[in-house]
């Protein structure tokens, strides 16, 4: 049986022979699609949607692949250096570039990665103060500038 396949290469059943919807047949392309869907973040139902099945039949039938969402694009990440190293070993060029583009997006991630966590236990301290505190902080604050405007006066005043 030949299948249809439309623009995006998915299957088109021109004129359904029977009622109601297919039954999904689940493929190695099918279950890559969705582990790339995962990786790049995509929500369940815009994947279900994107694919052409219910939310159900997507549960039902890749739960491995949705059950991998915390590591999915790492091992999108991985694969990529990995192919961009086979083919830099071979001579390629541009596939060496890519793989050094790929390693310095990769140190400026774990940068960003030890640089964000010390600024977010910083930022929680500081959201945890309440109002009473950040009002008498603000009061000491500006008592302390005014003292040291009329300490800067008085200094002035005396070597007149």
């Amino acid at each position: 049986m030949s299948e249809e396949i439309d623009l995006f290469g998915n299957p088109y059943v021109a004129k359904p022979t029977k009622r109601g919807r297919p039954q999904h047949e689940v493929t190695l392309k099918t279950r890559n699609r969705v582990s790339m869907l995962v990786a790049l973040g995509w929500a369940n139902p815009r994947i279900a949607v994107t694919i052409g099945v219910t939310l159900p039949t997507l549960h039902k039938y890749y739960f491995y692949e949705l059950r991998q969402r915390e590591v999915a694009r790492d091992r999108m990440d991985l694969r990529r250096l990995e192919l961009a190293w086979d083919l830099a070993e071979k001579g390629n060029v541009g596939a060496f570039k890519e793989f050094g583009k790929l390693v310095e997006r990769n140190d400026r991630m774990e940068i960003e990665r030890e640089l964000g966590g010390k600024s977010d236990e910083q930022a929680v301290k500081t959201e945890r103060l309440g109002k009473k505190i950040l009002n008498e902080q603000k009061a000491l604050d500006a008592d302390a500038d005014l003292m040291a405007e009329l300490e800067q006066e008085a200094s002035q005043n005396a070597h007149h």
